[in-house]
């Protein structure tokens, strides 16, 4: 997994960490019902004017099995990456990632951002935005392992191999962690919770 380096150089200029609202960073292995979980808040605090649910731009066609997400190609992406287009942008599992620039906006006007993102693209985030809360979904290894399986796009020997990789990655100590393994409302529920308090927060951040 790696960070644009255009984004790397933008970071270390003046106007940088964007400060006032809070950027609410969702990670988690594949199969954990990231996805579920943002759209189950998104459901619950509807047009809340305070959170923005930050849409992806991935170099991976649309479709009904992956998340709604905008598409480029490999090439259109590295033209909007190199014109400023993204916040920040990584590479993963040999697609690319982009957060268009407007998040910027978003946590300069005291709002809270939301975004599904790669675990390596933490440390970018955490010199980009003042305030950053992680959160990481996670499921039972059987349970992932079945959810995974179901996709048909892995046999079951490569997501058990995957799930041993994920396994050896560490938990940062201020990641606060969700677990998805059973109906999702019980994982949305305590998400929505966070995500409230993140508003209060970023509420707070701008009256200073």
């Amino acid at each position: 997994m790696m960070v644009s380096a255009l984004i790397e150089r933008e970071i270390a200029g003046p106007d940088f960490p964007v400060r006032g609202g809070v950027f609410v960073a969702v990670v988690g292995p594949s199969g954990a019902g990231k996805d579920t979980i943002i759209d189950f808040a998104r459901a619950a605090l509807g047009v809340d004017g305070d959170v923005d649910f930050v849409r992806r731009v991935v170099t991976r066609p649309s479709d009904a099995s992956t998340e709604d997400h905008d598409s480029l190609t490999d090439a259109d992406f590295d033209v909007a990456e190199a014109a400023g287009a993204f916040a920040l942008s990584w590479a993963a599992h040999g697609l690319k990632y982009g957060l268009p620039s407007s998040v910027d906006q978003t946590i300069a006007h005291g709002r809270v951002a939301v975004a599904n993102l790669s675990r390596g693209a933490l440390p970018a985030l955490r010199l980009r935005y003042t305030d950053i809360a992680v959160i990481e979904i996670t499921a039972d290894r059987e349970v992932l392992a079945e959810r995974l399986s179901a996709r048909g796009r892995e046999s079951r020997g490569d997501v058990l191999a995957r799930l041993a990789r994920a396994a050896e990655i560490d938990r940062a100590a201020d990641v606060i962690t969700l677990d998805n393994s059973g109906a999702p409302e019980i994982a949305g529920e305590k998400f929505v919770a966070i995500l409230r308090k993140a508003i209060a927060h970023a509420d707070l951040g701008g009256m200073v």
